[in-house]
């Protein structure tokens, strides 16, 4: 039986409460440098990071028994359902926005075209009030659209790297990933259409980086043991997460430099740490929860907050009504996560790998990520 990282398990969760914890303060505070959470979109990189970790750890040695289509087969049944409830709750949502809180309307043909590229992960027209959105129904979508893509040049070409060709593809992906970022300031990218060429960029270094972490068998074990633990691991990432956001222009940008600086340095020593933690008990119960409720959580909450930014942008409602509704919106994220595992997207994998013959798909993570300029991003 191969190894349970529940520690890793319990990290996926923190970074997604984090991007939820991101967009609910962008609704207040849109600009990067005015929310707390000055570098929350980070998680969609830490996301990309875990997936490469897992998929090595799931995948590298079952090819000689497995296909190509086998493997595309339980990606989607791991991925895909989900993809459609959250382009299902981003529809229902714009169309709620556009009815009740005097959002601007979209064309019937162009909102047809949205949602279908959509469940296809393709990127779709902005609609009216999402300008510049590349998946204007669900905005995270975005980085699942790049996890495909990682997942495809996985199965074409790089489960089969040497360790050698795979240390030199992380190198040159790291150099392009701080170059990107220095001369652009910041990692949030590739989630508009005016920066949707950055996003294989931002993905490669991270994906590939967490496949070499597995395949080297960097495992760290600190002392003391806490240190590599669930809790002390997760106050690191929201350390990065909530680190200042940096001032500075130039054709080389202090912040920039400080993003890449959490992606190439921070992250893989948290998942080398994470893989060598070990959860007990309660924890080791949490984080398993944790880890569960990640993807729908990531997946599902934006529709939600976006409709809940627009009650706040277009109605004048008195602060104290408006945080209180916040937070009852965040208290309920985790169990709209949950409800959402197993009363649809835990049944349609079954059925799903029933029909396909395949018996049960490996327990593998998703990422989110992971991402609109003038009012919130999608992380």
């Amino acid at each position: 039986m191969k190894t349970r990282y529940e520690v890793l398990d319990g990290l996926r969760g923190t970074a997604a409460l984090a991007v939820v914890a991101l967009h609910l303060c962008e609704v207040f505070r849109p600009t990067a440098a005015g929310n707390p959470l000055h570098h929350g979109y980070l998680a969609v990189d830490f996301f990309y990071m875990l997936s490469g970790f897992v998929i090595g750890h799931a995948y590298d040695d079952r090819w000689p028994q497995m296909s190509l289509r086998q493997f595309f087969g339980q990606r989607l049944r791991r991925l895909h359902p989900l993809v459609g409830l959250g382009m299902a709750a981003g529809l229902c949502a714009y169309v709620a926005g556009t009815r009740w809180l005097d959002q601007p309307p979209a064309p019937v043909l162009l909102l047809a075209a949205d949602l279908a590229l959509g469940l296809l992960l393709l990127p779709a027209p902005s609609l009216p009030g999402r300008d510049g959105f590349t998946f204007s129904l669900n905005g995270p979508a975005w980085s699942l659209g790049q996890e495909y893509l990682a997942n495809i040049v996985y199965a074409l070409v790089g489960r089969n790297f040497s360790r050698a060709v795979l240390t030199a593809l992380v190198a040159v992906s790291a150099m392009a990933l701080l170059a990107m970022s220095a001369s652009r300031g910041t990692l949030h990218l590739g989630w508009s259409w005016d920066t949707l060429w950055f996003a294989p960029v931002r993905t490669a270094f991270p994906f590939f980086a967490g496949l070499l972490i597995q395949r080297c068998g960097l495992a760290l074990r600190p002392r003391p043991a806490w240190l590599g633990g669930w809790i002390a691991l997760s106050l690191a990432l929201l350390a990065a997460f909530f680190a200042p956001h940096l001032a500075g222009g130039g054709r080389i940008k202090a912040n920039g430099l400080l993003e890449a600086a959490l992606v190439i340095g921070v992250f893989p020593l948290v998942i080398a740490l994470g893989a060598a933690g070990e959860a007990r008990g309660a924890v080791a119960r949490l984080c398993r929860l944790a880890g569960a409720i990640s993807y729908p959580l990531y997946i599902v909450h934006y529709p939600l907050v976006r409709l809940y930014a627009g009650w706040v942008w277009t109605r004048q409602v008195d602060p104290a009504v408006e945080l209180a509704v916040g937070a009852g919106l965040a208290a309920a994220l985790p169990l709209v996560a949950w409800l959402a595992l197993k009363v649809y997207d835990e049944p349609a994998r079954a059925w799903l790998g029933a029909r396909g013959g395949r018996g049960r798909p490996a327990p593998i993570p998703a990422p989110e990520t992971g991402a609109a300029p003038s009012t919130a991003s999608p992380g």
